[in-house]
């Protein structure tokens, strides 16, 4: 039986539909619920095996952006959400999703700080929005579920104009690297830092955003909740490569949701 998949909806998101289809090909049962929908008791977060938070502009970004979705997630959902994820079921933050659960205190969620923010998520370094395609590598000896076993880079886009990631001091950004929470990291080709290979020798454009570390996606220590800044649902099908009339194809995104969802059928 494919696990029920609960892809998120908030006012303002707008990527549920390539999230759902990604879910889908991944082998799970996707279906697009809005946050209004679980607080008002209309279908239950225990009903399902994972949680997907799509990319999008929720609530317009107003105060920053997914700082009114972690609002939402923290107080309206809280203790359902805390429980899901005690529970050891997957949750995944793509973008703004990513920017929600970092500011709902859900990642990376270190130390005994329940429900704290421990990072941000904040505008680029270049001060513009970012639209382009980066290759991700994944990192050995991380917990993050959605990464294991990943051996070559993934390609995909960016699309925003807040993806800094900035932990909340030297401390935490030293904790976070010492536990392998950072799961993927920008490069600027596969196997070479970004900082390294850029034409500026600050790691732009490979680290379209400035991100500490060159820090793509995070994950919490126990591995099940991940969040990163780029698009890998935009990147499940070789026809999706920018450069596929010219023969190119191959570091499709869909394996993080393989994962995903393989990992959800297998929690109660």
């Amino acid at each position: 039986m494919n696990p029920p998949i609960l892809i998120l909806h908030a006012t303002g998101s707008n990527r549920d539909r390539e999230a759902a289809w990604a879910c889908e090909l991944a082998g799970g049962a996707p279906e697009i619920v809005h946050v209004n929908q679980l607080a008002a008791g209309e279908r239950r977060l225990q009903d399902y095996r994972m949680v997907v938070l799509p990319g999008g502009f929720s609530y317009g970004d107003d105060l920053g952006a997914g700082k009114l979705w972690a609002v939402a997630l923290r107080h309206r959902l809280g203790d359902g959400l805390a429980a899901f994820v005690a529970a050891g079921r997957p949750v995944l933050g793509i973008c703004n999703g990513f920017q929600a659960l970092v500011k709902a205190g859900l990642l990376p969620a270190l130390a005994d700080e329940k429900m704290t923010q421990q990072a941000t998520l904040t505008r680029n370094d270049s001060a513009r929005f970012e639209c382009r395609w980066v290759w991700l590598e994944p990192q050995t000896g991380s917990p993050c579920i959605f990464t294991q076993g990943l051996t070559e880079p993934i390609y995909c886009p960016v699309a925003h104009g807040e993806g800094k990631f900035v932990a909340r001091d030297e401390t935490m950004l030293a904790a976070i690297e010492a536990q392998g929470l950072a799961a993927l990291r920008y490069v600027g080709r596969p196997g070479t830092a970004a900082e390294a290979t850029a034409p500026s020798g600050a790691g732009y454009p490979w680290n379209p955003n400035g991100s500490q570390n060159d820090i793509a996606g995070i994950c919490n220590p126990a591995g099940t909740v991940f969040g990163l800044m780029p698009h890998p649902e935009d990147h499940v099908i070789p026809q999706q490569h920018p450069q596929v009339h010219r023969g190119e194809r191959g570091l499709l995104g869909l394996p993080l949701f393989v994962n995903g969802v393989r990992y959800a059928a297998q929690v109660g």
